[in-house]
């Protein structure tokens, strides 16, 4: 009997409270609309906390809003870019290319820097075993498509064997859990050229042609070399 007099209490209670809020709401709104004083700079604060709400919906709806890194089965996220093959620019579709098998997307940081180059030149000398496990290679980074149709073109490096694509703002990445870091100034590349663009973490990804990630190799948290992440690729599309 006395639990079901305090339960009724604590109702009634709740009811009063619950009554109060849209009073409350009301006198806050209301109340600077009476004074003339407040009314502009209810107006202000009123217009200015909207652009901060429509900008807040905007991020969290864009690829953006990635903010765990993609894990081995999670789907992945299609993306067209400008990209480059043998010096020639092109539209690269993810889709397209999974329509034609596995496809190996390997993020880096820059173009003409050690560890990348030795990335890109071992996936050019291992391209024709890609190739015949019906795999395609695109690599990505935040350099634009003129150091893109050099790079792509060079015998060193590409050597006009895959294409790389240019993510100068960090769109693709994000859409893949990636953050671009700020570029720096004094750093130059292995020509002596400036750097100036964002570098993107070391990541690669094999994904299958049904679009699921079937797995991933970051240098950062796997701590592997640049061209382990070449041969693991392959390792990988052999046995799709």
């Amino acid at each position: 009997m006395a639990q079901a007099v305090a339960r009724q209490a604590n109702h009634n209670k709740f009811l009063m409270t619950s009554n109060l809020i849209p009073q409350t709401i009301v006198n806050l709104i209301i109340t600077p609309l009476t004074n003339q004083n407040n009314l502009a700079m209810f107006k202000k604060y009123y217009c200015l906390s909207f652009l901060v709400l429509s900008l807040s919906l905007l991020v969290s709806q864009s690829g953006f809003a990635q903010l765990a890194m993609l894990s081995k089965g999670d789907a992945a996220p299609a993306f067209n870019a400008k990209a480059s093959l043998a010096g020639k620019e092109f539209d690269f579709s993810l889709k397209n290319a999974l329509a034609k098998g596995p496809v190996v997307v390997y993020f880096y940081p820059s173009a003409y820097t050690g560890g990348c180059d030795a990335e890109a030149h071992a996936f050019a000398e291992l391209k024709d075993k890609f190739t015949a496990a019906g795999a395609t290679i695109i690599g990505v980074s935040a350099d634009d498509i003129q150091r893109l149709n050099a790079f792509s073109s060079d015998p060193q490096y590409c050597a006009g064997k895959f294409p790389v694509a240019s993510d100068p703002g960090g769109e693709i990445a994000a859409k893949y859990g990636l953050t671009i870091s700020a570029g720096k100034s004094g750093i130059k590349d292995v020509r002596g050229q400036d750097l100036i663009h964002g570098f993107i973490p070391r990541t690669t990804y094999v994904i299958d042609k049904g679009g699921k990630i079937v797995a991933v190799f970051s240098s950062n948290t796997d701590h592997i070399s640049p061209t382990d992440h070449v041969e693991k690729s392959l390792a990988i599309v052999k046995g799709l």
